[in-house]
């Protein structure tokens, strides 16, 4: 009697709604309720923004430990999972420039690589399945600490200035990783494309 090969042997099906996936979704809803303590006055409810947003990222660290540890990864995921970052970094972005904490310049230029990157990702999604790659995850890092410092209600606390600057700094960094990661992924793309365009010849 032959031995099976393992290499033929069927991957054990991954329930798409597994706790790794619901976690994703969760930041997804979580981000509406972000919003809507960003637009509320007085320096508690901006306290309540900055709690879900920290803790909204905080999922995003744990669904992959989840996912990994436990064999859940899944193509739902691995699509789904950096959409709700970019629902996440984008509206923060987006209500920061809004009220006039950071430059609008900024905000325009990270969402139009993030989404332009998500995208991407959707038109080669016959070709290549394209997560994240680590230095897209130190970008996402850097931009929840630089958005995290400017959404926490400064203002109650003894200098401030400190702060902000250090939350300008940071941010600028994220552009930096933001912008090159872009790049990475779009020639990554295009080499993954060619090749198995090239094997399919």
């Amino acid at each position: 009697m032959s031995t099976p090969d393992p290499a033929a042997t069927p991957a054990p099906h991954v329930p798409l709604w597994n706790i790794a996936n619901i976690l994703t979704m969760s930041r997804l809803v979580m981000v509406p309720l972000f919003v809507w303590f960003m637009f509320l006055d007085g320096s508690w409810w901006r306290f309540a923004a900055f709690s879900v947003f920290v803790l909204a990222a905080i999922t995003d660290r744990v669904d992959g430990e989840i996912a990994r540890r436990r064999n859940l990864v899944t193509d739902f995921g691995k699509i789904v999972d950096p959409i709700a970052d970019k629902a996440l970094t984008g509206s923060a972005l987006v209500v920061l420039s809004l009220q006039g904490d950071l430059w609008w310049w900024v905000t325009i230029a990270i969402l139009v690589r993030e989404w332009g990157i998500t995208a991407l990702r959707f038109a080669v999604l016959r070709y290549v399945v394209m997560p994240a790659s680590q230095g897209g995850k130190l970008k996402t890092v850097l931009q929840i600490v630089a958005i995290s410092v400017y959404l926490f209600p400064l203002q109650v606390l003894p200098f401030s200035e400190v702060f902000v600057w250090f939350a300008h700094i940071v941010m600028a960094a994220a552009l930096v990783v933001t912008l090159w990661t872009g790049l990475t992924y779009v020639f990554d793309a295009v080499r993954a494309v060619r090749a198995r365009k090239g094997h399919t010849e």
